[in-house]
């Protein structure tokens, strides 16, 4: 029949909750609701409600646009599709001062839960229980509208999996797999809770600052209304909008590994705040993203690493409770609640908790595990852009949700997140011949380390990641 999906529920959740690649779902969300949830709708549907939109460039610098460097209007979506349609009406509006041809806008990362708090009955017309996670809805999911050239820098986030409906226009994504994240020049500045920036813009890259780029391996799709796509854990992406107006709908999966995340999370929230909370107010230096309202106090973090910690243990204790029982799937052992960003509210649901040890550089299936995964027209693999094509070059392969556009692109890859930083010790940076010593070596009375120097090391999620595992022994002990 025609309601009939390819999936059943619990075939499409162990899918997300074992591919540790990139695939689009096709033909599985037909019937939900919010695929009639296009900007005009929402725009009648929230009556005159405002909501913040962040507004970007369209140029394209080396630098990437990263939030602390956009600026922020409220309106409404009905100024919003008015000005992007070039009305005279936005002449006077909030958008006044952003020419289009200039400027994108961006009303990204919206709660559902938030956004129509007073028409709760919405959250229904998005139906996740699909995909085999029952009474997981709109609540639990976020909404994305944007105009062309939207773009969300490349990041990764800390916690869980993600799936992402497209419900108006495309986007296009540019993943990196877990094994990349030398190679992407981690940062944590902007600080933000569980996303982990990339210095690098991948729309524009400086090579020569950044030359282990070259070794990354994109995988790029274009993801069209209807489909699915699944980001699966600590893979990097850079999405950008390429149609006039774009919305989305996502939502975090928790997975079990998440618990010893939310240790590295909570011991670089310590460092980055104690360290920059520190600093000159007045360096003008804009630290802290947009999205975090406040750098919390060094006794709070302190509790959040408690919090962590002890959630870490109960869980791991759990999964030795939970060996000594039947075994049961690797799916059903994994908890699903959303928990993008959960901030200080730490803690585990003990039963089907299994403790899974992922490495941060762990990044694909062995082939043998990915021949039984069950990949054809309704599940399509992210392929990584062929090596031929892998310099400035762009290659697209469009559909429709029953055709994935998988695409083979080219290298559209960054620079320094400030133009005021200098790393002038960074192994892929040239020092000019007076600031050496006559044996070759840096001059020490030229290097000016700043704060982010030291920061960009020591939060290294390398480093962290250790630090993790010494703290966790510490404690075990």
């Amino acid at each position: 029949g025609e309601d009939v999906k390819p999936f059943t529920p619990g075939k499409a959740k162990e899918i997300v909750m074992t591919l540790q690649q990139p695939a689009v779902f096709c033909n599985m969300v037909g019937d939900w609701p919010a695929l009639h949830w296009n900007a005009k709708y929402l725009s009648a549907v929230l009556d005159g409600k405002t909501i913040q939109f962040r507004l970007g460039l369209k140029t394209v610098d080396l630098v990437p646009q990263f939030e602390t460097r956009c600026s922020y209007v409220k309106a409404t979506l009905e100024e919003f599709l008015a000005w992007s349609c070039g009305q005279p009406s936005c002449l006077s509006g909030p958008f006044s001062c952003y020419e289009y041809s200039k400027y994108w806008a961006y009303a990204d990362y919206k709660y559902i839960a938030r956004i129509f708090e007073d028409k709760p009955e919405i959250f229904q017309d998005v139906r996740w229980s699909d995909f085999g996670f029952p009474g997981r809805s709109g609540k639990e999911s976020t909404l994305w509208i944007g105009s062309e050239g939207a773009n969300t820098p490349c990041h990764l986030d800390s916690y869980g999996c993600n799936l992402v409906l497209q419900v108006q226009g495309r986007k296009r994504w540019h993943l990196f797999p877990p094994g990349d994240t030398s190679f992407l020049y981690p940062t944590r500045i902007p600080y933000e809770e569980s996303s982990i920036f990339s210095k690098v813009n991948v729309a524009n890259p400086d090579l020569k600052r950044f030359p282990e780029f070259r070794n990354t391996t994109a995988y790029v799709v274009t993801l069209s209304p209807g489909q699915v796509l699944l980001v699966p854990r600590h893979w990097w992406h850079y999405v950008e909008s390429i149609d006039p107006i774009t919305v989305s709908i996502n939502s975090w999966i928790e997975l079990d590994a998440d618990h010893e995340a939310r240790v590295e999370e909570a011991i670089t929230r310590m460092l980055v705040c104690a360290i920059k909370s520190a600093e000159n107010p007045n360096d003008g230096d804009l630290w802290l993203n947009p999205t975090e309202v406040e750098a919390t106090s060094h006794e709070i973090n302190l509790q959040y690493l408690n919090k962590a910690v002890s959630a870490y243990f109960k869980c791991q204790k759990a999964s030795v409770s939970e060996q000594a029982r039947p075994s049961s799937t690797g799916a059903e052992q994994r908890t699903s609640t959303s928990c993008k960003r959960r901030k200080m509210e730490v803690g585990c649901e003990p039963e089907g908790c299994r403790l899974l040890t992922h490495e941060f550089g762990f990044s694909t299936f062995k082939a043998e595990e990915l021949q039984k995964i069950p990949f054809g027209p309704h599940l399509i693999q992210v392929l990584p852009q062929s090596q031929e094509t892998s310099s400035m070059g762009t290659v697209a392969v469009e559909g429709d949700s029953r055709d994935l556009l998988c695409e083979n692109e080219g290298g559209h890859f960054g620079k320094l997140h400030s133009t005021r930083k200098q790393l002038v010790i960074s192994n892929d940076c040239e020092m000019p011949a007076h600031q050496m010593d006559s044996d070759g070596s840096p001059n020490a009375s030229q290097i000016a380390l700043s704060t982010n120097d030291l920061l960009d090391c020591l939060v290294n999620p390398h480093i962290i990641s250790l630090v993790a595992q010494l703290l966790l022994e510490r404690t075990r002990v």
